[in-house]
């Protein structure tokens, strides 16, 4: 069971929903024509129907569900089979729906599944993406944990505690193993304190099954044919499919995805331009970044690879790990501490307690340990700025002016880069991410949305 489609079966089963069946999407004469390489569409339904009330509970899925996309994954095998890239659809897309009416039906995209189920959906993605989706996957909140549980559970990581009442989820700082309940609470978080919505859910996202690859090919569950057809046999055992994606498929599927290291597996999420773009009758969606999504599938179409393209994710000269409306900086300069508050920072300043005779030398900023993020965002705004992590020190950052110059400069956060930049697995993985820790901690002064 360690196998093939269970490494797409997992990005699957990072959703929603009931059941878990797996099929090749539907032929259509107005899809666009089949690329290089092998597109999948892997969804998870926000549905409830057929939990008992046992289940919710025990799974923290309650309430209504929607009965449509919650979590959307688009995954791409390369031709030559040494690439694998999973791009994360945001749910609340504004996209046009593939429906034949004039003018078009616009939408969040997680809406075609209630609307046209199957077959709309995957229309839809075509459409907005331009990819022909070769086949489709779906599954559900028992379909994930059945599966993490089946395969030994599944380790998740946080560089500091993570909590959401919602999904359940209590998890301290560090790396975890955690049964399949565990892992659905970590994959399902949204309401988290330091950076709340789906941009960093779905990251966890990709971590998660990052890892889950990782724990597979450890394991030889996809070593070979022989031992990917077993895999796949016990899988179809849950999994259905319909006539055009049979065993053969898995296997080869899951073979070549056996035989990639983490450095040929890619993650990302479409990158967008507005976070919380208002519609009467919708709500609160997300407009994708024209120029760069569409770079983002191009390269896919052409079969090149999404880590390193410019075009797809642009690098600025000052762009910043963290936002600075989320650290709390005190400064024991006047002049500097207003010019960071012109950046954005969340300032005070304590100039009249500033030393008498500041010490020779260019600005320190002192933090605790593990705010990496939040202390290069702000040493990127104090150039040359010595940075010190004190073990004990608050949740503030510290900076202590010297007699060398403070020139503040302007710093740019980009919510693409943070979240959902294309990074390759060695990086997106929890070995990658525990080497660089630091994620925006407290909350920012107003709940943003991202999706």
């Amino acid at each position: 069971m360690r196998k093939t489609t269970v490494a797409l079966t997992f990005l699957a089963t990072l959703a929603a929903g009931t059941g878990l069946t797996a099929m090749a999407a539907p032929a259509d004469a107005g899809a666009p024509e089949r690329g290089r390489g092998t597109n999948i569409l892997v969804v998870g339904i926000d549905s409830r129907a057929g939990l008992s009330a046992a289940e919710k509970r025990r799974l923290n899925v309650g309430g209504k569900g929607c009965n449509c996309t919650d979590v959307m994954l688009l995954v791409h095998l390369s031709q030559d089979e040494r690439r694998a890239s999973v791009v994360s659809i945001p749910r609340d897309s504004y996209v046009a729906y593939a429906q034949d009416t004039e003018p078009a039906r616009l939408g969040k995209i997680n809406g075609a599944y209630a609307l046209g189920g199957r077959p709309l959906t995957v229309k839809t993605v075509e459409k907005a993406t331009g990819l022909r989706i070769d086949h489709y996957l779906e599954t559900g909140f028992t379909g994930f944990e059945a599966t993490v549980d089946n395969l030994g559970g599944a380790v998740v990581c946080s560089t500091e505690p993570l909590k959401d009442e919602n999904s359940g989820l209590d998890l301290t700082a560090g790396v975890h193993r955690v049964d399949g309940r565990g892992a659905l609470r970590y994959v399902r978080a949204r309401h988290i304190t330091n950076r709340p919505g789906d941009l960093g859910r779905m990251r966890r996202q990709q971590r998660t099954v990052s890892d889950l690859l990782t724990k597979l090919t450890g394991e030889g569950a996809l070593a070979d044919p022989l031992s990917t057809a077993r895999t796949v046999r016990t899988l179809l055992k849950t999994v259905r499919t319909d006539d055009r994606t049979d065993l053969q498929d898995l296997v080869r599927i899951g073979w070549a995805v056996g035989r990639l290291s983490t450095r040929q597996t890619e993650f990302a999420t479409v990158p967008l331009k507005e976070f919380d773009h208002r519609v009467p009758g919708v709500g609160s969606t997300l407009l994708w970044h024209d120029a760069r999504s569409q770079a983002l599938w191009a390269a896919l179409a052409a079969d090149r690879p999404i880590t390193g393209d410019p075009r797809i994710q642009p690098v600025g000269e000052a762009a910043t790990p963290a936002n600075p409306l989320w650290i709390a900086v005190r400064v024991d300069h006047a002049k500097t501490a207003a010019a960071l508050r012109k950046s954005k920072f969340a300032v005070t300043d304590t100039s009249k307690n500033a030393p008498a005779a500041r010490p020779a030398g260019p600005p320190v900023i002192r933090y605790a340990p593990g705010r990496d993020d939040e202390a290069a965002t702000l040493a990127a705004a104090l150039p040359g700025a010595r940075l010190e992590a004190v073990p004990g020190h608050d949740a503030g950052f510290d900076v202590a002016v010297g007699t060398g110059p403070a020139a503040v400069r302007t710093v740019t956060y980009d919510r693409n880069v943070a979240d959902g930049a294309p990074a390759t697995g060695d990086r997106v993985g929890c070995a990658g991410t525990m080497g660089r820790p630091g994620t925006p901690p407290g909350p920012a002064p107003a709940k943003p949305h991202d999706g």
